[in-house]
């Protein structure tokens, strides 16, 4: 069987009753019939008698290596962490209390001599011992986590092991120096210089928010326990193919672990993705390379982000699961769009090189950044910087932003990461704002319609089927509203009734300096619609 991580016996195992030192020097564990069998093997296991158990969600969990897991070769492979936690079902127990203790059981022969033979329980106990909910004696379990973090009273867990103060367990990580808690003025500026005009130095940002924006996103996943923030939804964009932005994606997702996901525009198939990757210890998702002009509108991706914990059927089984939201989900692409309520969500990054050919250009300040990035030891260069301007940023007093936008469930950690920024003199985090609030399609496309709205009609009361009625020009004519009324994925105007299903959904929602207004004519009892123009607040 794969190794464990080493791991102490607890107490309650070495000193229970339930168990002596058998000849090999194992616990032997004397148990008999069904009923005390289930209680001798509930009370050890609870009483970590095989040692790299935990307990995860009721559940418990065995932490063990992964075996055989290569290496990336790219900034967009799946990186998995080195251990991944079990879930503890009854042949992988069966197996580990072979591994780790003597299991006997007294038996009579035909003489009527007592004997003592090794057995192994049958799938139907060890599934009794394992269905109680409750094992107070084992250590919760609630992450593997392949680099140093900010625990929430801002001291880095950095040894290597179980952290009992955030049920975190840390990998090691044998090219990653120990980090001062609070950093000299020395290691702080070369963690500057490097990062600002070394690591970051060659991508064509298209504005300085952008460069802010991404390291925004970098630090995330190592702040998330200090912060306890929800993180936006991070838009890597490019004007062109070759611009590094799955480099940067990359970047993010090799430190701290990542899974790589194919974008789908099926909600129900997006929903079965977003579980299955909920289940493994990553810290970065990402949808890597969507089909260029995609539009991100999803009803379940804007739940997914806005929400602590995830709720859903695991795959194959009719059993509900509840998964923390903690991890940052990335999308990558080129000229991509936002629509529904993700524009809201999203942070943007955009790249633009601004020449025919990026994947052409020479002289980078690290050549080969993508190779580069693979190599552990680099690394562990990135994170050692970055872990300094942490540390150095805490060991100030950890301040606030004094003024970010405001980002609904998002403001908290854009206050925290605009401090982060701000202590470091790293300007315009989230100056990009307006240009992304541009991408919107959905926020372009209803501004357009209701503007050319306003313009024929003011602020005239009409019911559905008197605007339908107004999108059929007469044979030979223009359009009268050049293509902005809403239609049908055939391009055919809304009929009636949907076009008023379509409008209910933007009551009283301004979109730039417009407002749809809705009321009910008191004698037909019909929905009357009007728009208004004003100062736009939203």
């Amino acid at each position: 069987m794969a190794s464990t991580p080493d791991t102490p016996t607890p107490a309650a195992a070495r000193d229970s009753h339930l168990w002596s030192v058998g000849p090999g020097g194992r616990p032997q564990l004397r148990t008999g019939a069904a009923p005390k069998t289930i209680r001798v093997l509930g009370a050890a296991l609870d009483g970590g008698i095989i040692p790299g158990t935990y307990v995860t969600d009721g559940a418990p969990v065995y932490l063990e290596e992964v075996s055989g897991a290569a290496d990336p070769t790219s900034g967009d492979d799946d990186v998995a962490l080195p251990l991944t936690a079990s879930p503890l079902k009854p042949p992988l127990l069966a197996g580990l209390l072979a591994e780790h203790t003597d299991l006997v059981r007294t038996r009579i022969n035909d003489k009527g001599e007592t004997y003592t033979e090794e057995w192994s329980p049958g799938a139907q106990l060890l599934a009794a011992v394992l269905a109680r909910r409750s094992w107070p004696g084992l250590p919760v379990l609630r992450r593997v986590i392949s680099t140093p973090v900010l625990r929430e009273d801002g001291t880095l867990l950095q040894t290597p092991g179980y952290d009992p103060a955030t049920g975190f367990y840390l990998t090691a990580n044998t090219h990653l120096e120990p980090i001062p808690d609070r950093p000299g003025a020395e290691e702080v500026a070369a963690a500057r210089e490097f990062l600002l005009e070394r690591f970051l130095a060659d991508f064509p940002w298209r504005t300085r928010a952008d460069r802010a924006n991404y390291l925004a996103l970098l630090v995330t996943p190592l702040i998330r326990p200090f912060t306890r923030a929800l993180s936006p939804f991070g838009m890597i964009d490019a004007s062109m193919p070759g611009s590094g932005k799955t480099i940067l994606a990359g970047c993010v997702g090799l430190l701290v672990g990542q899974r790589v996901l194919t974008w789908t525009d099926s909600e129900e198939e997006l929903r079965k993705s977003i579980t299955t990757v909920l289940a493994d210890q990553v810290g970065v998702v990402v949808f890597d390379n969507l089909t260029e002009g995609e539009e991100v509108k999803s009803a379940v991706l804007a739940r997914l982000v806005t929400e602590r914990t995830w709720s859903d059927r695991r795959l194959g089984t009719n059993v509900a699961s509840t998964f923390p939201n903690d991890r940052l989900w990335l999308a990558t692409g080129n000229n991509l769009r936002t629509g529904g309520d993700m524009a809201s969500r999203s942070v943007w990054v955009r790249l633009d090189p601004n020449c025919p050919r990026p994947e052409a250009r020479t002289g980078f300040t690290i050549p080969n950044l993508d190779t580069w990035i693979l190599d552990p030891v680099n690394r562990a260069t990135v994170l050692r910087h970055v872990l300094t301007l942490v540390l150095d940023w805490t060991a100030n007093g950890a301040a606030l932003a004094g003024s970010v936008p405001q980002m609904r469930q998002f403001t908290r950690w854009a206050q925290y990461l605009g401090g982060f920024l701000q202590h470091h003199g790293v300007p315009d985090f989230l100056g990009n704002a307006e240009a992304g609030r541009g991408l919107d399609e959905d926020h372009a496309d209803w501004y357009a319609f209701l503007s050319t709205w306003h313009r024929r009609y003011a602020d005239e009361p009409l019911t559905a089927q008197q605007l339908r009625a107004d999108a059929e020009p007469e044979y030979g004519a223009p359009d009268p509203w050049k293509g902005t009324f809403p239609t049908t994925a055939s391009g055919k105007p809304l009929n009636p009734k949907s076009l008023g299903k379509r409008l209910a959904g933007q009551r009283d929602r301004w979109r730039g300096d417009v407002v749809l207004r809705i009321d009910i004519d008191s004698h037909t009892k019909l929905k009357l619609y009007k728009v208004e123009r004003g100062t736009e607040f939203s």
